[in-house]
């Protein structure tokens, strides 16, 4: 069996990133496939200096209000077919790649996420729950059609009180509301796997989001908002899943997941 590394990051900007020279890290890397969210870039606007490693496949989708969310995707796998999402992503805000590849007898659909945040208003909420109804909708659709699906990124949300510093400071605010939480509840429920919790339990202040105020990431005053999901038919693919927290250069560290096939 062959061992595949995939990593994600919300990088709050992948021109600022490159300033910082905060992605060289990723020529040390052996990575197969990485999701990036937030490049806040057109696909030209990407900087070629971001890290030396030439990638086979490079895709990006872009906002149609410049400097605003963005993805992009990078990989060496043999790809079949590749989108972004219109039908989910239908405010064409540069949110999600989708690729699609197979490893060992898997077709798998694999998905590079910005899900909406519901901070600013309460027309946002709303669209943040109807782009989490649209999203799981396309999943189910695929597995309906013999996909395995892996799922990267921003989703927005701290699913369980483990996964953030102050849970009861945050009851009221969005990113930790009920119905936001019920979502992530569904969404496992229906047959997919928080690969980090499969592989280390409850272990306790494992967060990937920190507020640059009050000197929140030095005290781990974070939030888990950043996840890998699998279909519950590759959980037992899944090697490894961890948060890179001494990688550093956005308000987001990077995470990893590791799968044989």
């Amino acid at each position: 069996m062959a061992t595949y590394k995939f990593i994600s990051w919300n990088v709050n900007g992948i021109r600022a990133v490159d300033k910082k020279e905060a992605l060289k890290w990723v020529d040390e890397h052996d990575i197969h496939l990485l999701g990036v969210q937030e490049t806040k870039s057109m696909k030209e606007q990407i900087p070629k200096t971001i890290f030396e490693k030439e990638f086979k496949t490079m895709m990006a989708s872009a906002s149609a209000i410049k400097g605003r969310s963005g993805t992009a995707l990078f990989t060496d796998l043999e790809t079949t077919f590749e989108c972004n999402c219109p039908t989910v992503d239908i405010l064409d805000e540069g949110r999600i790649n989708e690729v699609h590849f197979t490893l060992g007898d898997k077709n798998i659909a694999f998905f590079n996420v910005y899900f909406p945040n519901g901070q600013s208003k309460e027309e946002r909420l709303v669209y943040k729950m109807e782009f989490y109804d649209r999203f799981l909708e396309h999943c189910e659709s695929l597995k309906k059609q013999g996909k395995s699906i892996i799922v990267c990124g921003d989703v927005n949300t701290a699913h369980k009180e483990i996964d953030l510093a102050r849970p009861k400071a945050n009851e009221q605010t969005s990113g930790f509301l009920p119905m936001e939480r019920d979502w992530i509840t569904k969404f496992l429920n229906l047959g997919y796997i928080d690969t980090l919790r499969h592989v280390i339990g409850d272990e306790p202040h494992k967060y990937s989001w920190w507020s640059y105020r009050a000197n929140a990431r030095e005290n781990n005053v974070g939030w888990r908002i950043d996840y890998f999901y699998v279909s519950e038919d590759l959980k037992d693919n899944v090697k490894d899943a961890y948060i890179m927290s001494d990688i550093f250069g956005s308000d987001h560290c990077p995470i990893g997941l590791e799968m044989e096939f």
